[in-house]
């Protein structure tokens, strides 16, 4: 007897539609507020503290050397700050730190000495250290304004604006803290005032380059808030919801491509992720249009928006499953960057889509061996359902090309075999055009925001072969962060594209819990770059 065909390619598989149910709600008692973690406020003072500073951060180097800063603070403390580095030998070693109190005199601040190591091998890297090392020490004197002059210790080859803009976002960074799902929140103060230190010739660059960083930092306190949030919480309409938001607060345009809209476009793949769940998969379109020719064709990012992933039937492990919930941090870091853009109101044109579903296993989740027609029309065999991020990109990828795009970035917490190839340090960035994949790799430098460039050679399309369809989802253990950019590599031949593997980098783990808030630096400086060219 003659099997039947599964799938044709002809004709696509009509979707059963998901029965109708209502998600669970938070307790009666819970209560979440968006945009509850802090920001710090930077602009620009002077060249010394202004009135109420309560406390000023000034650099010392290694060997007791003092900055301009801190000779003047040493003369306000009547030597304690030239005596303190005599006493300490260890202080002006990179990342030291040592609050000295002023002698008495009337309006003086409390000093903090931060250290940047060698005067002479200053880097932006040290710099931040420094920066956020000061930001420790402050929050135990929670002071009400502070004095910032470390951005006045600038690095050979860089400029005053770009130093104010890397202390701006750290400041911020430092200060960021979640406690939305907390009952009390009394343990969290807010944030000082701080006023970074500037002459006459460099107010305008210091206070371009606050606003950057301020900017920055904000759409990163996006990115972590929802990285964050618990899956009950952060489900794919809370996405939606959040971008509707910000369209309004922002004046952007959005789309939210439902159910019925997606399987109308043969959105098969992405559906079929999220078909298990009592949450409805979305398809988010958020338009940022700041270009002076509004045809200029724009920078797409996309990214992925799994709000949990379980593993689906091929279920993970149940140890460390609670981190899951940032299986949507590719979204959220394209969301915090397109903030970023809108508070900067870059002259360019950007597009945010953000595919998002619910990887749930159920009696009617897909199975390991099912055949899905993606919107390409390309058929893929599910040999592992936890491999569903490429599954929902693949379309959302296909997608994008009525824009037109002038380039296509996506993101993405895809494999874990991407930790095992280069850890928690720099993300893993493949793509077939040069000179996209070094505009990447010098944003992400000049934002200390690090990717490393991975392969894609065609031999590793032949580990995603199948038997019964035009791919598999997968391609075996060996290279896993290759084959599967190599698996999205089919759906962006229509367009110059990039794909950034930030599964090592996207949160951190342990005591120090939480989303980190990349990759936003290396996409905003990314975008802004392209906005000047």
């Amino acid at each position: 007897m003659t099997a039947t065909p599964a799938v044709s390619k002809t004709k696509k598989p009509v979707a059963a539609k998901p029965a109708k149910k209502t998600a669970p709600t938070p307790p009666p008692m819970f209560s979440y507020k968006a945009g509850t973690g802090l920001v710090a406020h930077v602009l620009a003072g002077g060249p010394v503290p202004g009135k109420g500073c309560d406390v000023a951060v000034v650099a010392v180097y290694k060997g007791g050397e003092l900055s301009a800063s801190a000779k003047r603070a040493d003369i306000d403390t009547d030597g304690l700050v030239s005596h303190a580095c005599k006493t300490d030998k260890s202080l002006g070693n990179s990342g030291t730190c040592r609050v000295v109190f002023n002698s008495g005199k009337e309006g003086a601040p409390v000093y903090v000495l931060a250290g940047l190591d060698d005067a002479e091998k200053l880097n932006a890297k040290t710099l931040r250290k420094a920066t956020t090392a000061a930001c420790d020490a402050l929050k135990s004197l929670k002071p009400a304004k502070v004095f910032f002059a470390l951005n006045q210790e600038v690095p050979k080859k860089s400029d005053d604006k770009d130093i104010a803009a890397l202390c701006a976002r750290t400041i911020t960074e430092s200060f960021y803290s979640f406690s939305a799902c907390k009952k009390q929140d009394d343990d969290v103060a807010a944030p000082p005032t701080f006023e970074l230190a500037c002459t006459k010739s460099t107010q305008s660059a210091v206070e371009k380059g606050a606003a950057i960083g301020l900017a920055i930092g904000t759409g990163m306190q996006l990115t972590k808030d929802l990285g964050n949030l618990p899956g009950n919480i952060c489900t794919p309409n809370y996405l939606a919801e959040t971008a509707k938001a910000m369209a309004k607060q922002y004046k952007l345009a959005v789309d939210v491509l439902d159910h019925k809209k997606m399987e109308a476009l043969g959105m098969f793949s992405l559906l079929s992720v999220g078909k298990a769940s009592s949450e409805p998969p979305k398809l988010i379109v958020l338009k940022y249009n700041g270009a002076k020719d509004p045809k200029e064709a724009p920078v797409v990012l996309v990214g992925k928006g799994i709000t949990f992933d379980t593993g689906g039937i091929s279920l993970k492990p149940g140890a460390g499953m609670d981190e899951m919930k940032y299986d949507m941090c590719g979204a959220a870091s394209v969301l915090g960057t397109m903030k970023a853009v809108a508070e900067m109101k870059l002259p360019l044109n950007l597009i945010v889509v953000v595919p998002t579903a619910e990887n749930m296993p159920a009696g009617n989740a897909s199975k390991p061996g099912d055949v899905v027609v993606s919107m390409s029309g390309q058929t893929i065999e599910i040999l592992n359902t936890d491999a569903e991020g490429r599954l929902i990109l693949c379309d959302a990828l296909t997608y994008v090309e009525r824009f037109n795009p002038a380039a296509v970035v996506d993101v993405a917490t895809l494999t874990g075999a991407c930790i095992v190839a280069l850890g928690h340090v720099n993300t893993g960035l493949f793509s077939p055009d040069d000179d996209l994949a070094n505009e990447l790799l010098k944003a992400g430098q000049s934002a200390l925001d690090t990717a490393w460039r991975m392969p894609l050679d065609e031999e590793y399309h032949e580990q995603l072969k199948s038997n019964f369809a035009d791919m598999a989802n997968i391609g075996g253990p060996p290279a896993g962060s290759v084959t599967a950019a190599c698996f999205l590599q089919k759906y962006t031949k229509a367009y110059t594209w990039a794909h950034l593997d930030i599964a090592g980098t996207a949160w951190h783990s342990g005591k120090a819990k939480g989303a980190s808030g990349r990759p936003v630096p290396m996409l905003a400086e990314f975008v802004m770059k392209r906005a000047k060219s």
